[in-house]
Parts: structure tokens; sequence; C-alpha cells
């Protein structure tokens, strides 16, 4: 391959330059790209991907697996620990040096395993359903993943495919192409394989071309992909791309607690240091303890738990025949409360039947079959369910039939246009929504063929036709056309006027027997459902009464075009029903939603829905939904029903609760060792604690917590949205972190008074407690309930009480000395078990007070749930 620099030449890598995409003859690129219309062989393809690497224009190069470990030794906090437990062996303290290492290499160890296995998991699942192309090698076409993609691939695409690379056309036909990511501009543009290139002024201008972050509206075509990853016009966008979506509420949350709990262990560990230098201690060992105790206190462990706790979700939903695509959406899908939804396949089986043909009176019309059987079997846009019953309902002969061109549907005009061709007469022949049709049309196809004028009295009887078809819950589509001069070759929206109205073809789609009750299940747990679909009022009214769900209110899209920002907010609250509503309105809808503070969800399949699904805090699409929409989409569903939906929010509610457990229990916990540790360092002669038995404590500490995304959780606590409160938390840890200070001081005081400690005996002693409370304290804090009211999972039980023997077992191991231990005497353990169950006790009457007073002053908005 031809090797130039950068710029207008081919890359180092053998790759096409941006204008060599359009400008060069198909045949010179073939040759350029060393491949053939066939395809290139599968083992060239792998090696070509090795050098271009994967077709994705935000891909970042993965860091391999032993740099992301030791990534995690940049914590400045754990590298000025090592350096003065390094000085400390050179001053001959060598022992301890060998042990915090190890803890600290045990604890780095422990996170990483734990973050790795979870995000790989996630990683299976999401490549499970990556969008697919349909590539020809070895001669065959196969279905491989677009990000598998390289230089000299041949791609076939159709209607509803995404475009996944930068490429020249081959072979082409009625290809429209929509290019909104890239030009900004809303409407198809038409695309032609030649070797010269019109409206070439920019890469998307390019006729002969299509780049990647396209889609395809309509028609078919063959292409040679060019240019990969971010090398493609999108490409560009790389640096916008790569940056990191806008934070979610729950994000923001965690990093506001991790910030808040950082800043108080700051002060509190600078004025334990500060004392101790003050009081003539070692400076070495004082330096030492404060940054250990800082190392214990960070919630270091708060991205694995999160990261954990949303992968099990993310598997378990899989189970549920949800897959998620980004593991944040798993806490919008907990907190969703309004779920914005089609009607087809939602509320309805789906199962589109095609029951008669008619014209505009209801009589039985072949006329109105041919012409709509016509149009949808010439039609090369992707086929709608209404084409495909169309097609499916009794055979047509086309035979004499020839189509010269295409107006494609789009969501504005809500039509699609053929010209076709029999015994030397053309025809445009006209299929879509049956206002617009009549509303375009000036005659009508009388019984005996003629055409007659369409009056205003003929008018309202066809306008009745439909109506009474509406009111029986069926759905239709208007027909119609006129003829065409001979010798025009092509047709354009202009053509679509003074049409010859033919008749309706009428549909069947039944209501699901379950939607009804799934809508309602939804709504009691807290998500208002609206559905927003493109079927007139009637149609939608009939399937509402027969699922059972009343109508609260109505919107059509004709009625939203003339509603300012300010008054659709206003109508939002009463409405649960949108009606001939297109894209941008649904867009405008599920915008106006979120400016009310709503957490929106949105379930949609179709090209139509992309950019609905893109803006919603969840966008929910199915595994045969448009390449386009399923890349929009941050969560996939293996079954089209809204009951899968249902469980995929308990799912995401079950994930926020479990790690509001975890930041619970490190709010309290830290917050009431800051004091003790700031009462400690004022009256003792010695440390409180080693700085190893700081970071022993903080080891096992963690240990037991990686049980908690194993946790179950009360059903009362995930009935309605669950959103991030950081206000709570820090009510929160206001309330319990002094209650478990009162029993640590009062350990102190045990301690010293009744077991006359010195400085081993109270290091160890202070270590079995603090272990034994402030893990053992995670069976109350992770239910609203009293404790015995709820079952923890038998993981959690057994890390937790498993990690207190240990620290219960280590000061009567020899293993105990390494770390400063001491056996402590056998009535240690009994106020051990006295304090600690007094301790618990005292965490669940305050816990009752404490959520009784939290209903009483601020509750939630109703269908709304604080978090925690």
């Amino acid at each position: 391959m031809r090797k130039a620099r950068d710029g207008d030449q081919a890359s180092e890598t053998g790759e096409i330059s941006a204008e060599q995409v359009w400008r060069e003859p198909a045949a010179r690129l073939l040759a350029h790209l060393a491949t053939t219309p066939s395809g290139l062989a599968g083992a060239e393809a792998k090696a070509r991907l090795a050098i271009h690497g994967p077709n994705d224009a935000a891909t970042v190069k993965r860091t391999p697996l032993w740099l992301q470990f030791l990534s995690r030794f940049r914590n400045p906090l754990v590298i000025i620990l090592l350096v003065a437990s390094g000085l400390s062996a050179a001053t001959g303290d060598i022992a301890s040096f060998v042990i915090v290492a190890s803890i600290v290499m045990a604890s780095m160890t422990l996170d990483f395993v734990q973050e790795a296995r979870a995000q790989n998991a996630v990683e299976a699942l999401r490549r499970s359903v990556a969008v697919q192309a349909s590539v020809r090698r070895d001669g065959k076409t196969v279905s491989i993943a677009i990000d598998k993609l390289v230089p000299g691939d041949i791609v076939e695409l159709i209607a509803g495919d995404l475009v996944p690379a930068d490429a020249r056309l081959l072979e082409s036909r009625d290809l429209f192409i929509n290019q909104a990511l890239l030009t900004g501009e809303p409407y198809p543009a038409e695309k032609h394989a030649a070797d010269s290139a019109t409206g070439a002024e920019n890469p998307a201008g390019a006729s002969n071309a299509v780049f990647a972050g396209t889609s395809v509206i309509s028609g078919t075509a063959t292409i040679l992909v060019c240019r990969t990853g971010s090398r493609t016009a999108l490409g560009h966008l790389a640096t916008s791309l790569a940056e990191k979506p806008p934070a979610t509420a729950f994000a923001v949350g965690v990093a506001r607690f991790g910030m808040l709990i950082m800043r108080l262990t700051i002060l509190m560990v600078f004025f334990v240091l500060v004392v101790n230098i003050s009081f003539h201690r070692p400076v070495l060992e004082s330096l030492m303890f404060a940054l250990a105790l800082a190392v214990g206190l960070t919630p270091e462990l708060l991205p694995m738990i999160v990261t954990v706790t949303m992968a099990r979700s993310a598997m378990g939903l899989s189970k549920r025949k949800v897959i998620v695509k980004r593991l944040s959406a798993i806490h919008d899908l907990g907190a969703m409360d309004v779920l914005c939804t089609d009607k087809t396949g939602t509320l309805t089986e789906a199962s589109i039947k095609l029951v008669r043909a008619i014209d505009g009176r209801g009589a039985e019309s072949a006329s109105a079959f041919a012409h709509a059987y016509i149009n949808s079997a010439f039609e090369t846009g992707m086929k709608s369910p209404l084409d495909e019953a169309i097609l499916a309902a009794h055979p047509f002969d086309l035979a004499g039939w020839t189509k010269i061109d295409e107006v494609p549907f789009d969501f504005e005009r809500r039509r699609v246009s053929v010209l076709v061709e029999r015994e030397g007469k053309r025809r445009l022949i006209v299929k879509g929504a049956p206002e617009d049709l009549l509303g375009l049309s000036a005659k009508y196809e009388a019984e005996n063929g003629a055409e007659l004028p369409l009056d205003p009295e003929t008018r309202r009887v066809f306008q009745a036709t439909l109506d009474d078809l509406g009111a029986q819950g069926l759905r239709a589509l208007g027909v119609a056309g006129h003829a065409i001069a001979s010798d025009d070759q092509s047709i354009a929206v202009a053509d679509e006027s003074n049409l010859v109205f033919v008749g309706f073809a009428v549909f069947l789609d039944p209501p699901k027997a379950s939607a009804g009750a799934t809508i309602q299940a939804l709504a009691a747990a807290g998500v208002a459902v609206k559905v927003l679909t493109g079927d007139n009022e009637r149609v939608a009214r009939h399937v509402f009464q027969e699922i059972g769900v009343p109508v609260t209110g109505v919107l059509t899209g004709d009625a939203l075009t003339h509603l300012s920002e300010e008054a659709l907010i206003g109508q939002l609250a009463r409405i649960n029903l949108f009606c001939r509503v297109n894209p941008q309105q649904k867009l405008r809808i599920l915008m106006a939603l979120k400016r009310l503070g709503h957490v929106v969800g949105y379930m949609g399949d179709g090209i139509n829905d992309a950019p609905a699904l893109h803006a919603a805090d969840v966008g929910i699409s199915v595994d045969g939904a448009a390449d386009v929409a399923r890349a929009s989409a941050d969560l996939i569903l293996l079954e089209h029903d809204l009951s899968v939906v249902r469980e995929a929010v308990f799912g995401g509610r079950e994930t926020v609760q479990n790690v509001s457990k975890y930041v619970l229990m490190g709010s309290s916990s830290n917050f009431g060792n800051m004091f003790s540790m700031a009462g400690a360092a004022l009256f003792l002669p010695f440390l409180p604690m080693l700085p190893i038995q700081v970071l022993l404590n903080n080891l096992l500490y963690d240990v037991s917590e990686t049980a908690i995304p194993f946790d179950g959780v009360d059903p009362e606590s995930v009935a309605l949205p669950v959103k991030w409160d950081v206000a709570f938390i820090e009510r929160f840890m206001l309330v319990f972190g002094p209650v478990s200070s009162v029993f640590d001081f009062l350990t102190f005081y045990a301690l010293v008074a009744f077991f006359g400690a010195g400085a081993a005996l109270f290091q160890t002693g202070w270590f079995i407690e603090s272990m034994a409370t402030q893990v053992l304290v995670v069976f109350a804090i992770r239910t609203r309930r009293l404790f015995f009211r709820s079952r923890p999972n038998g993981f959690l039980v057994a890390m937790a009480l498993g990690v207190v023997a240990v620290a219960i077992a280590l000061p009567l191991s020899p293993i105990g000395a390494w770390f400063g231990f001491v056996a402590p005497p056998p009535l240690f353990f009994v106020y051990l078990a006295g304090a600690t169950l007094a301790y618990l006790a005292l965490v669940e009457m305050v816990k009752v007070l404490f959520y009784r007073r939290m209903a009483a002053r601020s509750r939630p908005r109703a269908g709304q749930r604080a978090f925690g």
C-alpha cells in the first residue's frame, strides 16, 4: 500500500486521507487499500486491526493491567506513608516497614481485583449487545462488531444501520443518510455511488461518500471502509467524545461525600500530628501514625464498592433480560420517576395484522390494497411492522410493475412515496398518516375507478370513517396517488400534492393483557408512565381503555406546536398521553420533564427515537431495535415488555441502597473515629494505636465491607424512587458518629481505670473494641427496621463475624506480637461483649428516633424516597 505523510496523502499505516475518500475513483481506492468488492480475508483483517486499532472514534488505548494496578499507589498519602515507614526501617525498625508494606499491598490488591472483575463482567455484557455490521470476509457476508472493522472492509448497509466508518459508496439504491451529528441538518441527504462527488466542500457534503456517526434513513448501499476510529470525520470530534459525559447526581453525590470525609480527615490528622509533636513525642512515629490514620479514614474503598455493587446489579439484570451498557445508568434507573414510552410493543402485542383495505366510506377496496402493497414492496427504507403486515396479508402480483424513484419516509412528512411504471404509464403512490393524505388530496377514487372532486361533505364522510376506526382501536394508513408524466424520471416532496385519495389500510394491534397491571404497578412504585405515540388520539384512547388505565390528559402534536415552554411545563403533570408527536416533539416533552426536576427514562426502538434516547436520564431500547436506537440507549431489553422495565427499576433501587449502606457506615464510623482520635491525643502519653495497627484495622474493615454488594434490601426501601441526598448523609454522620465516640471514650476509661492498661494493652484493647463495633454496626445500619426484623445476606454475616473473630484472635496468637499486640485479660472480653451489645442497642434506639424525626421534619416529595 502506498505511504505518505499527514494531511492530503495516505498515512503511514496505509489509510486513505480525508479528501481521497470522495475524490479518488473507486477503482483506485480499492487498489490503494488492497481489497476487492468481495472483501478481505479474515487473516488480513486481523493483521490490519492490529495496525489501525479498534474502530471507535472515542477509544482510548487501554492501559495494561500492571499499570492500572500501579496507578493505585499514586495516592500521595500512601506514598508518604511508605516513605516514612522506609525511614523507620533505616533506623532499624525493619519489621514495621515489612508489615506496613504488606498491608498496603494487600489492601490495594483487594480493591484492584474486585473492581477489575466487576468491570470485565460488565464489559462482557456490553459486548453481547454491541452494534454489528454486515461485512464481506473470505467471500462471505458475516456479522461482526463495528469496532472490528478495518480499512479495506466491504460493508453492506440497509435502513436503520449506523454508518460504521468513513467510506466510499460502491453501490447504492435510493440511499438517504441522516447526517445531523456532523452537519446539524435534520433532513436526510441523498447519496449516490459515483466517481465524482457533488457538494464536497466539506466531508459530509460529498454525495458519493458516507461517514461514521451518520445513519441510514432509507435505501441500501455497499461501501468501502477507508478511514476508521479517530481518523474518521467523527474522529475530529474525538476530544469532546473522549470527555466524560456530565456527571450524574449519583456521581456528584459520591464525589461530594468523598471530599467531605477527606476534608474532615485532613483537619483531624493535622490536629493529631500537632498535638503529638507539641507533647514532644517522636516526630517520625507521630508522622507515621497521622498518615496511617489518614489512609484508614479516607473512603478509598468507595469506588470499588460502587463499581462492584453496580456490576453485580448489571449481572443480576442480565438474568432478568436487561443488558446494561452504562453502569451509572443503574443509579438513574433507581431514581427514575417518569417513564416515557411508545404505545406499540409496550401497551400492545406488536403483532400487527392488516385486517382490511377500504375506501373512504368503509367499503372493501382492492385498489386501496394494491396501492398499499406496491408502495410497501418498492419502499427501500426500513420496513415498519405496518409494511410487513401489508406484505404478509395476501399475495399481490407485481409482474409488470417497475420502480423509477422514491421519496423516503421521514418523521416530519410522515409518509413515503414511490414512482412506479406499468405498461408505459407512471404513477406516484403515497402511503402515510391518513389525516395528512386527506389534507393533500383534491380528488378521490370512486368504486368504478373514476376520479371525483373531494368536496367538503365527502371529506367529512372520510374523516368520520377514520374516526370510527380509531374508536374501535384500529390503526390506519392512508393511500393516495396520481398520474405522472411518462418522461419524468424522479419525484420530489412537491409532487405530493393534488393527490387522488384511494382509501385506508386498516390494522389491528391487540392490547397487551399485562400492560395495564404493569403500568399501575409502576405508578404504585412512584414511576409515572407517559405514552408518546404517532397514532391518533382515538386509537390511543381505545388502547388505554382496553388495558384499564385512565387517560388523565391528552396533548396532540398539533396542539404542542402552539404551546410555549412555560405552558407545556404547566400541563405536563396531568397529561399521560401524547398523540401524533414527531421525534423533535418527543425530545421537547422529555426535556421539559427534566426541567421540572424529574429523572426521566425513555423507551424506544426506532430511528426516530434516537434523539430522545440520547437525551433521557435512562435510555431504554430492545435487542431488535434499529442500530441507531441501540447505540443511543443505556439499557437493552432482550424482551420488549414493560414488566421487564419494572424489574430493572427495582434492581437499580437495590443497588443504590446497598451503596448507601457503605456510605452511611463509612461516614458515621469515620466521623466517630475522628472524635475519638482527637480526644485520645489530648490525654494519652502514648499513641492510641500504632501505625501498623491502624492500617491493619483498615484492611480488616475493608475485607468485611466487600460483602455489602451481596446483601439484600428491605422491600419498603425500594418502594419509591431513590435519589442521592448528601444532606441526609451529613445529618446521619453528625448523629451516629458521636454515638460511636461515646463507646470509644468509655473503652478508654475502662482500659485505664479498671485494667491499668499501658501503651500495648491500651492499643490492643481499643483495636479489638474498634473492630467489633464498627464492623458489627452494619447489621443495624443496613436497615431502617429493627435489625432482627431484616435478614442480612449469609455472606455478609460470615464476613462480619469472621473479621471480628480475627481481630479478637490476633492478640491471642504469636502473630499478634508482630503488630505490637498483647493478650488482654479475660475480664476485658466480658467488658467487650457488654460494651458491644450496649453500643448496638443504643444505635438501634437512636436509629428509630432519627428516622422518626427525619420523617416528621422533611418528608420527601410525593412519589419519591430520600436516599438511605
